[in-house]
């Protein structure tokens, strides 16, 4: 034989046994995943809901994987930087993320330039909770019922205020369907956040707000502001006097915030379906449960499948909406 085809063939069953001992330590790290402490990315500031959950989660997450989960904060460009971060991740399943409703289904309508494809750069794991909204007043405005709104609405076009946390989010989102589903138009305010938007309802700059549940609830027990309508579908345990939006005529208007756990693209099928697991399982325990359900949020759960198909509706959902209006981040 030629000795430049033995010397190929030897090449060859090196190159063979390598890539043999490369796919058998790949499988080896994968059955034995994780080997080292889970990050769990969110990307909002600490002491807000996303990093509230995180933490929350994280503790039966560490129990039932046998590793800690570190919460890492990476806030900023409405979510997207963490995003970027997690995007960019090893996907061997040691970084995971805490996927928002805004960077994976509304910000590439709004942002001209986005560092990652919502898309295509995420395995979506499981969807953790749904945070529903409500529409709030003060308490010595005139308006006792969502028909009221839509009276005084029509009787002034564009008279009423309307805040929000600022544009493209669910808050102001949540105000454009309204008036979309009742005609209406009302003057939209935008804040730097809901906080400064609630303060602004208490002093009474504006008329109304679509706000957070679980951040809405406090004002509402001290008798501040009135709860007119919910987006849920649901009536809400903690608000169980308040009609939904589909009862009061508006079922378009069932909107909800939300966030599930998420992995960078290529993370293996088995470690997602493991940490899926994991969560369900952390989300059954009523301690957990309580902690997202008491403020007025409905639970998560549920398969890989079931959340990438509710992000892919919300996705469609929202860019058409944000094209209609013509929303912009100005």
């Amino acid at each position: 034989m030629n000795p430049n085809d033995i010397r190929r063939r030897q090449l060859l069953q090196l190159a063979g046994g390598t890539l043999a001992l490369s796919g058998s330590h790949a499988a080896f790290a994968q059955a034995g995943w994780p080997t080292k402490p889970v990050t769990l990315v969110v990307a909002y500031a600490a002491g807000g809901n996303n990093d509230l959950r995180a933490r929350q989660l994280g503790v039966p997450m560490a129990a039932l994987l046998g590793q800690s989960v570190i919460v890492d904060n990476k806030p900023g460009a409405s979510g997207n930087i963490g995003h970027d971060f997690i995007a960019r991740a090893l996907p061997d399943g040691h970084t995971l993320g805490i996927g928002a409703m805004g960077p994976l289904a509304v910000n590439a309508a709004l942002f001209p330039k986005m560092t990652f494809n919502p898309a295509t750069d995420f395995v979506p794991v499981v969807l953790v909770e749904k945070a529903p909204l409500v529409l709030v007043t003060r308490a010595d405005k005139p308006f006792r019922t969502l028909k009221d709104v839509v009276a005084a609405a029509k009787a002034r076009p564009g008279a009423l205020t309307i805040g929000n946390a600022g544009n493209g989010g669910a808050h102001h989102l949540s105000g454009e369907l309204f008036q979309d589903a009742a005609g209406i138009e009302m003057l939209s305010v935008p804040y730097k956040g809901g906080g400064p938007a609630a303060s602004a309802l208490l002093a009474g700059e504006i008329d109304m707000m679509f706000e957070q549940t679980y951040a809405a609830l406090p004002s509402i027990q001290a008798g501040k502001t009135r709860a007119l309508a919910v987006t849920s579908d649901k009536r809400l345990p903690s608000l169980p006097d308040v009609p939904t939006m589909a009862e009061a005529g508006h079922p378009g208007v069932t909107v909800s915030n939300w966030l599930g756990v998420i992995a960078p693209k290529g993370t293996p099928a088995a470690v997602v379906q493991r940490v899926n697991a994991a969560v369900n399982q952390a989300l059954a325990q009523p301690d957990l449960r309580d902690k997202i359900a008491g403020p007025g949020n409905l639970v998560g759960g549920g398969t890989p499948e079931a959340f990438a198909a509710f992000i892919t509706a919300e996705r469609q959902r929202w860019a058409a909406l944000i094209k209609a209006k013509g929303i912009t981040l100005e």
